[in-house]
């Protein structure tokens, strides 16, 4: 009987991180006839949305026969339920599945005459706790990373730097100094000195750093991989300051992973409302011409003040163009940062439909009513990939920058939390594939309202027909689908993950 090689996938409970797993694991079962992989759901408490997506995905996952999916979710009674730090929360719900998927992975593989053998498991980043469960079974982990591989390489530097201080207080009061004084940070993954103020706030808070940083710390000491979804000819100074390091685990590019169904990425309602909410936004697309729509949309947590959203719909006004503007209420929480005085605000998931008409000023659907459309969810693939659409403001999340690369369309950054910043400054200086409208910085939420002429101008600039950024974005749009083909460094890299999943196997 011919074994088969399993894999046993754990992701995180975002959606757009689930569904970015989801494509790697059909590229990996396409690409060899004898792996297969089982998912292991763990939906965190506050997502009611999450179950409808995973059952959907179930439902329409062609490969199904050979990817199958565990809803493993425990009750978080366990879990600390005041605890308002997230990623102390996380790590804190992740703890307290260990066991339960050591029970279930024992489950799968408890018949001796079972053709499957366990050969790994695959981890998103935040989940690196699970090492300790594979080591268990006597199993390599590979850690998927979803993010740039310049952000893995700034971790795995900062991650050095507490260790060679000793003490993290002493990295976390130089960075902060550093960002009070406009400081810099060389770091071997970037070409150009990293501000310290687009540097993820959650290691400048010691509760964050710490576990973030134990995150980063089991990556560099018990992973035997990292999957990273990008491309070399995208980050050819981070990847191969990683490769060339010797220290570090093995790092396979395996992007841009892009999701072109669109499964999961920005959908926040399933069946026919979602369906008859893209069909009217396609067809109003059909009837624009080439290249003339500017499409904004924040991502799933992206949401602005009211005095925000007027200042872009009166820039949206003056720029006279064709738009597509996705607009969403988000349920947040404003709380006091205790290590700083500034104030942040704590991430809700987003579920609800928005009326148009509820955010937006008094009177400017029926003035724009014959060039511009606002919605609520945006199925942002199939925008971004309509011929009509000619820019993109966006919050820089990275699957949204591999996506708009792919279909080749250019980017004005307005990053809002976590490692956006740094994506922004990536993409604008170290890449130069994309406008700045805000670079924002992560330590401070700003209060503050940018201009509807810093808006206007940041517009104006990404839509220009012949400027040097559009030629770079398509020009690395044509790299980005080559390299997925076979002869590209993509599809290398993860021939040669599956060649070491299988020859540890074997």
């Amino acid at each position: 009987m011919k074994k088969i090689a399993e894999l046993v996938f754990i992701p995180h409970a975002a959606r757009g991180h689930i569904a970015a797993m989801l494509e790697l694991a059909k590229l990996l079962i396409t690409r060899d006839a004898s792996l297969s992989i089982t998912v292991l759901i763990m939906k965190l408490p506050g997502n009611p949305n999450l179950a409808a997506y995973t059952d959907s995905l179930v439902a329409s996952n062609s490969f199904s026969e050979r990817i199958q999916f565990l809803d493993i979710t425990q009750s978080e009674d366990k879990i600390n339920s005041a605890e308002t730090n997230p990623l102390v929360f996380v790590d804190l719900f992740i703890k307290n599945h260990k066991r339960h998927v050591k029970n279930t992975v024992t489950d799968l593989f408890q018949t001796d005459n079972s053709p499957r053998r366990l050969a790994g498991f695959v981890v998103h980043m935040a989940w690196t706790e699970m090492t300790d469960v594979a080591n268990e079974f006597r199993v390599p982990t590979y850690v998927f990373w979803p993010s740039p591989a310049g952000w893995l390489g700034l971790n795995f530097h900062l991650q050095a730097l507490r260790e060679e201080r000793d003490m993290h207080v002493d990295l976390r009061n130089k960075l902060a100094n550093d960002y009070t004084n406009g400081g810099e940070l060389w770091v071997p993954s970037f070409a150009n000195p990293v501000p310290t103020g687009v540097i993820p706030s959650m290691v400048l808070d010691k509760s964050s750093a710490d576990v973030f940083l134990t995150f980063v710390k089991r990556i560099r000491e018990t992973a035997k991989g990292v999957i990273v979804n990008t491309f070399a000819e995208l980050e050819s100074h981070a990847v191969g300051s990683m490769i060339s390091d010797g220290k570090l685990p093995a790092v396979y590019s395996v992007g841009p992973i892009v999701n072109l169904k669109g499964e999961g990425s920005h959908a926040f309602s399933v069946g026919r409302e979602a369906q008859d909410n893209e069909s009217n936004i396609i067809e109003w697309l059909d009837d624009q011409p080439d290249s003339s729509v500017i499409f904004l949309c924040f991502g799933s947590c992206g949401s602005f003040s009211e005095d925000q959203v007027k200042e872009i719909a009166t820039a949206l006004e003056r720029t006279g163009l064709r738009f597509l503007w996705s607009v969403r209420r988000h349920p947040g929480l404003t709380t006091k940062d205790t290590t700083t005085t500034t104030t942040t605000t704590k991430l809700a998931f987003v579920s609800d439909f928005v009326d148009p008409e509820e955010v937006v000023p008094e009177g400017f659907l029926d003035r724009t009513a014959g060039v511009g459309k606002v919605i609520s969810w945006a199925p942002q693939v199939a925008v971004l990939s309509h011929r009509a659409v000619g820019g993109f403001v966006s919050h820089c999340g990275w699957n949204s920058l591999l996506e708009s690369l792919w279909f080749g369309v250019p980017v004005a950054t307005w990053p809002l939390f976590a490692e956006q910043q740094l994506n922004a400054f990536q993409m604008v200086k170290e890449l130069e594939l994309a406008v700045e409208i805000k670079t924002g910085n992560s330590r401070v939420v700003d209060k503050g309202v940018v201009s509807a002429k810093e808006i206007e101008d940041g517009i104006m600039r990404v839509m220009e027909p012949h400027s040097d950024i559009r030629k770079r974005v398509k020009e690395i749009s044509q790299k980005s689908r080559k390299t997925m083909i076979e002869g590209g460094s993509s599809y290398s890299s993860l021939g040669r993950f599956v060649s070491d999943v299988l020859e540890n196997l074997y």
